[in-house]
């Protein structure tokens, strides 16, 4: 099994003392994940940030083995992480697809959806230019795994999220609410400052 071509990181993990496991979205063939040698090196610790964009390649025997993954950086979003309301963004967006998607499973609407939220984040730092496109990805990922999840008319962005958050929390994650919507909320609380900031 080889597959090649763009991928969004959305997880990375240490592995052994100098590789790592990085979990990442393509368009073509879904999440897919692989073992990186020497990932933990100070060249690859920059490339293997959730959010950027490369160029990959998994190579594995049989679909069951774990990859091996290589990487080339093609877009870096790693200063945006030095800013706490987009590094809350890019923390949330990226750890949803890692923990809702099957692995190998082509969902390149979700693909274009997390790139256009990345983008938003990157071209419009306040919340103002991206807190929407997160909420109708949030839709999207919820509709593509089958669990509704359609536009309602006239509701504010910050009532489509907690629609959004709930619905996360009674289809996809259950008992793990803890551990994977806590980047959620990290977001949210961010978001509510954010505001009283602006109406402050």
């Amino acid at each position: 099994m080889i597959v090649t071509g763009p991928a969004i990181i959305v997880a990375v993990r240490s592995h052994g003392e100098h590789g790592a496991i990085v979990r990442a979205l393509t368009p073509r063939d879904g999440l897919q994940a692989g073992y990186v040698r020497g990932g933990r090196s100070r060249r690859l610790r920059p490339v293997l940030v959730p959010g950027n964009l490369v160029e990959a390649e998994f190579r594995a025997r049989v679909e069951e083995q774990l990859a091996a993954a290589t990487v080339e950086l093609a877009h870096s979003r790693a200063p945006l992480l030095s800013e706490p309301l987009p590094a809350a963004g890019i923390d949330w967006v990226t750890a949803l697809v890692a923990a809702a998607l099957p692995e190998g499973q082509p969902y390149p609407a979700l693909y274009d959806g997390l790139s256009g939220v990345l983008d938003a984040i990157e071209h419009a730092p306040s919340a103002r230019g991206w807190a929407l496109a997160l909420a109708r990805f949030e839709r999207l990922l919820l509709m593509a795994l089958g669990f509704g999840g359609a536009p309602s008319v006239d509701v504010s962005v910050r009532d489509m999220l907690r629609a959004n958050g709930s619905a996360l929390d009674e289809h996809l994650f259950g008992d793990r609410r803890t551990d994977i919507l806590a980047a959620r909320e990290r977001l949210m609380d961010r978001l509510d400052r954010a505001t009283q900031l602006r109406s402050g």
